[in-house]
């Protein structure tokens, strides 16, 4: 009899709301940011997937300042991004998914408060390394959205898309053809939050 070198991967979506002031209540930090918002707790930020990290500006007086965020991604490893501030009341996002933020650094002080949170974006890892997707079992929500899923990181390239439908009630079953989808350097997930309620990713 033949062993499968199928596994299956179980998580289930984050379904917290953007929040401007998840990380970073308003401030105009002299450096450092107080990592104290309202998904913050002992001074780190911690989120139930990957999020995307915004700004928000208060003044008109910041244009190219800088942000400095420090964490972890969805792998558990550390990374830092640099956030460059506009010259007008804003919010800018930046492109990498933080699991953790343990620091924020201002580049100089803040003409007028400055707000860190995170945005609707959600980003998950289902294996870090090479592998073949071959299924997956998804269990909606109330809202519906798009889930891909990408090479490499949340933010790499999509290759496989799957729709969610508006019905908390009703689930998806989905078997891809063949060894089914390569990725080549990791699969992951990036969706919008609460656009599915759970899923169980088959790869091998």
């Amino acid at each position: 009899m033949s062993q499968s070198d199928v596994i299956a991967v179980f998580f289930t979506a984050d379904d917290n709301a953007a929040d401007n002031a998840s990380v970073s209540a308003a401030e105009r930090a002299n450096t450092s940011f107080t990592i104290g918002g309202t998904d913050a707790s002992g001074g780190t930020a911690t989120f139930s997937a990957g999020r995307i990290i915004t700004c928000t500006t208060a003044g008109t007086g910041d244009n190219g300042k800088t942000v400095t965020i420090t964490g972890t991604d969805v792998n558990g490893d550390s990374q830092t991004e640099v956030i460059t501030l506009p010259g007008s009341a804003t919010t800018t996002a930046g492109t990498k998914y933080f699991r953790t933020v343990t620091a924020a650094e201002a580049s100089a002080q803040p003409a007028a408060n400055v707000s860190i949170g995170m945005s609707s974006d959600a980003g998950d890892v289902i294996f870090a390394g090479r592998s073949r997707l071959q299924g997956a079992f998804i269990v909606n929500s109330a809202t519906a959205g798009v889930i891909n899923f990408t090479n490499a990181s949340p933010a790499g390239t999509a290759l496989m898309k799957l729709g969610t439908v508006a019905s908390a009630t009703v689930s998806r079953d989905i078997t891809v053809p063949d060894d089914g989808v390569v990725f080549s350097d990791g699969v992951y997930i990036q969706y919008t939050v609460a656009t599915f309620t759970n899923m169980t990713a088959f790869h091998a």
